[in-house]
């Protein structure tokens, strides 16, 4: 074979094998990395194979709510998220949150129930700490204050990462929700941006917010996503949860997303990764929904995913009227998806007096022992018209309780 045969032939084979590279490089981009992919074999169908109510959470919360002993700490409130500390105390995370005191009965109401005042104070977000499964203190409420007038931040999950990747040194951060006052339908307010808030260890005191992905330039605010609802935490990687606000009143219909995060950088924006339905993005690409047609399927605004035995299981309330009292599940073999479902529901105790709904359903993996799952779920008057009076009336309508799971394999 003449010489310049033989090199043209070199040079192709050089290109064949740059482009085979270049080609597989794409892909391993696009495609989610090894463990993620469906069909694992430790990754079956699950589904909550039975429940219990966890009365001795429930009864906590209400102990220490009812105590008549302080007039500045929590005594009800909403968004309920825990993470465990270094020490062994968990600090539990509330959105709005009753201030004050309760009062024993009989109450003003006639009625033979503790009660709050009217004017008691109303705090956007609120954190309390608990020891050995004692809840201890309410740290200085607001915890993180109002950006701006008219807006307000909501705390959603958080974790204890090192300050840095690599380091020793441990912080916890916090996701927030940033909402600004609006009309109706936005009586729970317009989405607006995600940040990430680091309190120190063990003063657990706010050191910093950072705003990860600001939506304010989405024209549309029910296509709007807040990440946050729900954490998972898997090779290295924070799995970050969100969804949109695709029904302005909250009933699930919403579509769900996902970003992660390297181990020690949820407070660096730029190193944020979003699945745009085909592959993690960086910061500025719109996120791809993994879960919602809008109709049957879907998500609340908040909802709380965890990891069985390989296996990603998400807790939602269920699609339509449904939805005011019953949680269901979906499960998947991949943070992205695709997720299979909804499958059993289960329909937990709510306080009596009819107006009633159930909403959030987040799990507590740090509560959790022996492959069972303990799940917290609010409880709210439904109509918006005179529910302070109601949560007066009755401080039990405005707290967490919580239910215990077994999720097990369906075949």
């Amino acid at each position: 074979m003449p010489d310049d045969a033989r090199a043209r032939q070199r040079t192709g084979t050089g290109l064949g094998l740059l482009l085979a590279l270049v080609l597989a490089a794409v892909l391993l981009t696009a495609l989610p990395d090894d463990g993620e992919r469906e069909g694992g074999a430790a990754c079956r169908p699950h589904s909550v194979a039975a429940w219990s109510a966890d009365g001795d959470l429930t009864g906590e919360f209400a102990r220490y709510g009812d105590d008549p002993s302080r007039t500045d700490d929590w005594t009800g409130g909403d968004g309920t998220h825990s993470v465990r500390l270094p020490d062994g105390r968990l600090l539990w995370l509330f959105s709005d949150t009753y201030l004050g005191q309760v009062h024993a009965p009989p109450n003003p109401y006639g009625e033979s129930s503790t009660w709050r005042d009217t004017a008691a104070p109303l705090v956007r977000n609120a954190a309390v700490v608990m020891r050995d499964g004692r809840l201890e203190r309410t740290l200085a409420a607001p915890l993180f204050p109002d950006p701006v007038p008219n807006q307000w931040r909501w705390p959603v999950a958080a974790r204890v990462e090192p300050r840095s990747p690599g380091a020793d040194e441990q912080v916890v951060r916090v996701l927030l929700w940033v909402r600004t006052a609006g009309q109706a339908p936005w009586i729970y307010g317009v989405p607006t941006a995600t940040e990430v808030a680091t309190l120190s260890l063990p003063e657990l005191r706010v050191e910093s917010v950072v705003k990860v992905l600001d939506q304010q330039l989405v024209p549309d605010p029910s296509r709007r996503v807040l990440f946050g609802t729900t954490l998972v935490e898997e090779g290295g990687w924070t799995y970050v949860f969100g969804g949109d606000d695709g029904q302005a009143a909250s009933r699930p219909a919403s579509r769900a997303y996902v970003a992660r995060v390297p181990e020690g950088r949820l407070a660096e924006p730029g190193a944020w990764r979003y699945w745009d339905g085909s592959r993690w993005a960086g910061p500025g690409a719109r996120p791809g929904a993994v879960l919602g047609d809008g109709r049957r399927k879907g998500v609340g605004s908040a909802f709380s995913v965890a990891r069985v035995r390989g296996t990603y299981v998400l807790f939602t309330m269920a699609a339509g009227t449904e939805g005011l009292t019953t949680v269901t599940s979906y499960w998947a073999c991949s943070p992205v998806g695709p997720w299979h479902g909804p499958t059993r529901d289960f329909s937990p105790a709510l306080p009596p007096g009819g107006q009633v709904a159930a909403y959030n359903p987040q799990t507590h993996p740090e509560l959790s022992v022996d492959g069972r799952l303990v799940l917290s779920y609010d409880v709210n008057w439904l109509e918006t018209t005179g529910a302070a009076a109601q949560l007066s009336r009755n401080v039990s309508l405005y707290r967490p309780r919580f239910v215990t799971l077994r999720v097990a394999p369906t075949r």
